[in-house]
């Protein structure tokens, strides 16, 4: 079993940048094997291997200045009080700076600093200028290739009309405009995954926008969405499960996409009933293929009862093959939570691994005694 011991000094803002995270563990986890990292209401951050969950390790008070947005591998995107972003191992005291929000460019939007620990974006047509961002209002992506040959980081806050992004090498960020310019069906955010160079985005209409940021242009991305005429619409729940719903009542739900190894992109519809003792129902759809014939007018989603040798971690938005050896589960959603990217539903931490064969839940009873904020699964590569 790991063991972490992560020192972060805060004290002087003159600290080199290579000293300011530092970080221990022995030893190294299996690559590929789940872990938690768990933030707590008086501890900071813990990391947890669920296949023995009696045993959390602190981690001082590293990574209390941060606040992780999303990770990739042993990577984590973070933001700091401030709101400046890096890219750091959590197993070692490698940490990447990555440019300031304020250097964004684009064609609509600049971002200019208010105080130390404030932003707020304006238009260039006519200087008018949105309320000002906290840190808490900022979400983003991560993806890290092998061996840090190259990364991709994308970040908005939320109701806002653009996202930034950049990959290794640059000293800005781009603009990604979400509304002026775009096709009125893939308008808006409400959930988004990056996969290598792939971005793909729920939009408010609940069309699938995908993004090829490989690009070298001036703004390096080209839209290859595909051209769906109609929304995606989810079939009706069944009816012992409304009935469920009419006594439980839903108390929060959340709607997330997912991509599949082989680039299929899934919806994941989850639901809290009750509000003292929490019951949660997932469902997993994708497209019929038949959608794509122009003459169809039929486009309900189809219910995906299985993942097959796979398992769903939902915080990456993606899926990975079940190994025993490394403690994932096939055909099952690993969870934290259904509002990582878009908090219009608030939700509270529920740690949890979702087996759709079986509909059952398995919760990690020994973590609820930590009074949990936020946990995100990861994969250590």
């Amino acid at each position: 079993m790991e063991r972490s011991t992560l020192k972060r000094q805060l004290s002087s803002p003159d600290l080199e940048p290579a000293k300011a995270l530092r970080s221990t563990l022995i030893p190294q986890p299996k690559a590929g094997s789940p872990l938690l990292i768990l933030s707590t209401e008086k501890d900071g951050y813990r990391l947890c291997n669920p296949a023995d969950e009696r045993v959390v390790y602190e981690t001082k008070s590293d990574l209390s200045g941060y606040r992780l947005l999303g990770s990739s591998g042993k990577w984590f995107l973070v933001v700091d009080s401030q709101l400046k972003l890096y890219i750091v191992d959590v197993f070692s005291d490698e940490r990447i700076d990555l440019p300031p929000l304020e250097s964004l460019k684009g064609s609509l939007y600049k971002i200019e600093r208010v105080g130390e620990n404030k932003v707020r974006n304006k238009l260039f047509s006519d200087l008018s200028r949105g309320d000002p961002h906290t840190v808490e209002d900022l979400r983003g992506r991560l993806w890290v290739g092998d061996n840090k040959e190259d990364y991709v980081v994308v970040w908005h806050f939320e109701m806002n009309d653009f996202l930034g992004f950049c990959k290794k090498g640059d000293d800005h960020y781009r603009e990604i405009l979400t509304r002026t310019g775009v096709r009125r069906e893939l308008r808006g955010v409400k959930d988004m995954v990056l996969k290598g160079y792939s971005l793909y985005v729920l939009a408010i209409r609940d069309f699938i926008r995908h993004l090829d940021l490989s690009g070298h242009g001036e703004d390096g991305i080209k839209d290859v969405s595909e051209n769906h005429k109609l929304p995606m619409w989810m079939p009706s729940l069944s009816v012992d499960e409304q009935v469920r719903v009419d006594i439980d009542k839903i108390s929060s739900s959340s709607e997330s996409i997912a991509v599949t190894r082989s680039g299929q992109v899934l919806v994941v519809c989850s639901y809290e009933l009750g509000n003292s003792e929490v019951h949660r129902m997932f469902h997993v759809y994708k497209r019929d293929p038949k959608d794509l014939d122009p003459k169809t007018y039929l486009t309900q989603l189809l219910e995906v009862h299985s993942l097959g040798d796979e398992a769903l971690f939902l915080d990456l938005g993606t899926t990975v093959p079940a190994d025993h050896t490394r403690g994932i589960e096939p055909n099952s959603i690993y969870f934290t939570r259904g509002d990582r990217i878009r908090h219009r539903n608030p939700s509270r931490p529920d740690i949890c691994v979702f087996n759709l064969t079986t509909k059952t839940i398995k919760r990690f009873l020994t973590l609820s005694n930590l009074n949990v904020k936020d946990a995100q699964w990861f994969l250590p590569s």
